[in-house]
């Protein structure tokens, strides 16, 4: 079983994670844009939560209950430096020029990865060679070329976008594959698109403002921030409320970006989540602006949920928030400890939030999840990492940037 989509980095999944002595957070000090942490400093940055055993994959045993309390000091969570001064954020503000958004693609536009599509993923411990690499790729998408920018060319040609809101009353909306959220509400001001460059290339991504002490926060995937192992990304912006080019709300950049210590070490679609601290904008923080949605996790698995990005991909154009809702279940591959939901968003949905517990009417629920990626023979189902201790200690940390 492969996979496949969005959307950046995709590389060898793992059974179990070894673990080892646990290390305070720490802050990727190489050259912006160079993507390399301190090796020897990555090797003992493993949760104890988090090691193959009792715990499982992000602390999940198969069936999720509260999550232990466990302390920022000893989180697996690598930092990185953004625009994090003013010469920083003017530098990215002048960069998205109206041509540059328009002109930014999601990864799957980059079609097939030739000669991995089909192939396998290593296991722990599993010796054989690894997949090549692949000339012209971020060097997580190449490490796991059959994921990401599959799934966004299968689709049918006759698909075409769906325009769907709720029943007046209906306080939950009925399920739905992929369909324009047309009903305002919070969910409209606080998931937003997200424009970035990893490798010299713009890309698009999707995002949602989150509850945190610095008002500052965007949760998004893991590959919207880092690619995997390597590089981070830069001119990184994002832009609540986007509708159709409109940006009511402005454009808030990155200072201080955050990801999961197995996401940074070797692309574990199980973490493949991250959190990005934000400048304020005209001395006004993000969170007083749009609000924010809260979060939760350790909740239980297979909770209905609804998912929001900005799929750019045939049969969509990145110009509206599109939604899906409905039933999650497990990763029947094993492959991860992610959850599933019939979903047709294409590449640029990356990021885009998962909602239980969601109101139709006040567009407002608790992240449990983001869009992560797809496998190559599934089109119709979208993934998304579970929440655990190790995306709360990225929360925590992040938080209090």
């Amino acid at each position: 079983m492969t996979s496949s989509l969005p959307l950046l980095a995709g590389a060898a999944l793992v059974a179990g994670l070894v673990g080892g002595p646990a290390a305070r957070p720490v802050t990727d000090a190489a050259p912006p844009g160079t993507g390399r942490a301190d090796p020897a400093a990555a090797a003992h940055r493993t949760h104890p939560a988090d090691a193959t055993g009792a715990n499982g994959v992000n602390g999940v045993p198969g069936a999720a209950g509260p999550v232990a309390p466990v302390a920022a000091d000893v989180a697996d969570v690598v930092e990185h430096a953004a625009a994090d001064d003013s010469p920083g954020h003017r530098r990215v503000l002048d960069y998205w020029t109206p041509q540059r958004m328009a002109a930014a693609v999601p990864i799957g536009v980059l079609g097939k990865v030739t000669g991995l599509l089909g192939g396998r993923r290593a296991a722990a411990g599993d010796d054989r060679p690894a997949a090549p690499a692949v000339k012209g790729l971020p060097a997580a998408l190449a490490a796991g070329g059959d994921r990401r920018a599959v799934s966004a060319h299968g689709r049918p040609a006759a698909a075409t976008e769906r325009l769907a809101a709720p029943a007046a009353g209906n306080r939950r909306a009925a399920p739905v594959t992929g369909a324009r959220w047309v009903t305002g509400g919070s969910v409209a001001q606080t998931t937003g698109r997200v424009f970035l460059t990893v490798g010299g290339v713009d890309y698009v991504c999707s995002a949602g403002s989150v509850r945190s002490a610095n008002r500052d926060l965007v949760v998004t995937a893991g590959h919207c921030v880092k690619d995997g192992a390597g590089a981070w990304a830069d001119n990184w912006v994002f832009v609540p409320g986007y509708d159709r080019g409109r940006q009511p709300y402005g454009q808030f950049t990155a200072r201080r970006m955050f990801v999961a210590g197995p996401w940074a070490r070797g692309a574990d679609d199980s973490y493949d989540v991250g959190m990005v601290a934000l400048n304020t904008r005209n001395g006004r923080h993000l969170g007083d602006v749009v609000g924010a949605q809260e979060i939760a996790f350790g909740t239980p698995r297979g909770r209905p949920a609804h998912g929001f990005g900005f799929p750019a991909d045939a049969p969509y154009d990145g110009e509206r928030l599109v939604y899906c809702a409905g039933p999650v279940h497990d990763d029947p591959h094993e492959q991860t400890a992610d959850q599933g939901m019939r979903c047709d968003m294409t590449a640029g949905s990356s990021g885009g939030p998962w909602l239980t517990g969601f109101d139709a009417v006040t567009g407002r629920g608790t992240i449990t999840s983001v869009s992560s990626f797809k496998y190559s023979d599934d089109h119709g189902t979208m993934y998304g990492p579970y929440f655990g201790s190790t995306i709360r200690d990225l929360h925590t940390v992040a938080e209090r940037s």
